[in-house]
């Protein structure tokens, strides 16, 4: 036998070295897989005892507030403390919902889906003969607020269904889903859904857009193109019932939107699909004429902007109008029309060529005709001075325009990207983990912070928020979708 030579020694070294580092590898996966399922595991139990803390002490009937003392004794919503009683806009109720049917899709555990459903059963209380909800559910009779004219059970006279700040979007986003877990079986569900949807669809303007809110089907009138008001609109033509025009405030139309998107997924029913279409038809409409070729917060009949509250004048506005061109961009997407890709160009432009400020915001307003940043001092008359502004509002907005841009092109060569849940880091579900107190519950010491809807807490208080709530649960849900989807 011949005796090896230097290439095959070295050929054989490098064999080895391969096995080597395969072996590595796979030891070092091993390692990995059994600390994932370790941290998994973690993260399923801290899930179950943050759902069921928050559950058995801030839930009110399967409803829940903003804020609560960890002790559920006070709990409030927007400026109002919550006695007998929960909030619908984000992050209250149907969020809270929302996160109990998320966790339910990651774990399979019937004991979230339970407490989804109470949250659901809770919403189809509040439902109003109108056909859906204001911002807060009274279950009983309240000293102070308007008790509403509710469709399932006794209640007061207060029937305005509300649009504004995604209070009747996202309790119907959150029933559709649902109704979609359950299989479209539980009656109460499934009806509350349906009949809602069919209120929102009656609700839709002649053309296309939507009230802050309605009472009623809407009302007939002639179509008609963005125009600029040929009288003085600082003096003139103010509404006092503003809430029944078309309007685009708050992300109003973005939110109407996924709604008939999901409804469309999850029902195949044309007419949502068809409502979809006419609000992308809506805001081609609305959208102004030269030289400000963007969106305004809110319209009359005629198509003209219109005042809103007393420190919303006729203008353009900068976030609705980035609103309204992601929205445009989501409605070419599902109807595969280029039509609602139009407006869109034009629009950028117009933003980055006359509207960003030196920090590269954009203003919440800018002057008809004139284009320049409009603002309002503490009195709440009209100036172009942004230094005495009232503190309660944005008066100035983060830039959107990559985002757009970005988008816009990727749809125009047909492309769609893929929606995919964002990575979690382990190191983000330690962290979240780590937090959870020993009670279940993820809570802070008050120290007169400025909390959203302004909660009347002592000093040192313990308390909770859902939207810490919501979003500790959406990076648990995630981390352990992520490892069961391997």
């Amino acid at each position: 036998m011949k005796p090896p030579t230097s290439l095959s020694r070295l050929f054989v070294f490098l064999i080895s070295i391969w096995f080597g580092l395969d072996c590595l590898i796979g030891f070092l996966a091993a390692q990995d897989s059994d600390s994932d399922k370790a941290l998994k595991l973690e993260a399923a139990n801290t899930l179950k005892k943050a759902c069921r803390f928050y559950a058995s002490k801030i839930s009110i009937q399967g409803g829940y507030p903003y804020h609560s003392t960890i002790d559920g004794a006070s709990r409030w919503g927007e400026n109002m403390e919550l006695r007998k009683s929960f909030i619908m806009q984000p992050p209250g109720t149907p969020s809270v919902g929302a996160a109990f049917l998320q966790a339910y899709e990651a774990t399979g555990d019937y004991e979230y889906l339970e407490l989804a459903l109470a949250t659901g059963r809770a919403i189809a209380k509040g439902q109003l003969r109108s056909g859906g909800w204001a911002q807060v559910v009274y279950l009983e009779k309240p000293e102070k607020g308007r008790m509403g004219n509710y469709r399932k059970r006794t209640g007061g006279e207060w029937n305005q269904s509300s649009l504004d700040d995604n209070q009747t979007q996202s309790a119907i986003l959150f029933l559709v889903e649902l109704d979609r877990v359950l299989g479209h079986r539980d009656e109460e569900i499934n009806e509350t859904a349906q009949f809602a949807l069919a209120a929102l669809l009656a609700a839709q303007l002649p053309n296309g857009g939507f009230p802050q809110g309605w009472r009623e089907p809407a009302r007939s009138f002639v179509t008609a193109k963005a125009n600029y008001p040929q009288y003085d609109w600082k003096s003139e033509g103010r509404l006092k019932n503003y809430w029944d025009y078309s309007t685009l405030n708050d992300g109003l139309v973005g939110d109407v939107a996924e709604v008939f998107i999901r409804a469309f997924d999850v029902y195949h029913d044309e007419r949502y699909l068809n409502a979809l279409k006419r609000l992308g038809d809506f805001l081609l409409l609305a959208q102004m004429p030269d030289p400000q070729p963007a969106w305004c917060q809110q319209y009359n009949d005629s198509m003209q902007p219109i005042w809103a509250r007393k420190f919303e004048p006729p203008a353009i506005a900068g976030s609705e109008s980035q609103d309204a061109m992601l929205t445009l961009l989501r409605i070419a997407e599902v109807s595969r029309d280029r039509k609602y890709l139009e407006p869109i160009p034009r629009a950028l432009r117009y933003f980055r060529e006359k509207c960003l400020l030196a920090d590269g915001r954009l203003a919440r307003f800018y002057e008809l005709q004139t284009n320049r940043p409009l603002y309002m001092d503490k009195q709440y008359q009209l100036s172009y001075d942004d230094s005495q502004v009232p503190s309660h509002y944005g008066w100035k907005n983060q830039s959107k325009l990559n985002q757009i841009e970005k988008s816009y092109e990727l749809l125009s060569q047909g492309i769609t990207r893929e929606r995919k849940p964002k990575r979690v880091s382990p190191m983000v579900v330690r962290e979240v983990i780590k937090m959870l107190g020993d009670d279940g519950s993820w809570s802070h010491v008050y120290q007169g912070e400025k909390l959203m809807g302004s909660p009347k807490f002592r000093q040192d208080d313990l308390y909770v928020s859902s939207a810490d709530f919501i979003e500790n649960v959406d990076i648990l849900t995630r981390y352990i979708s992520s490892l069961s989807s391997k």
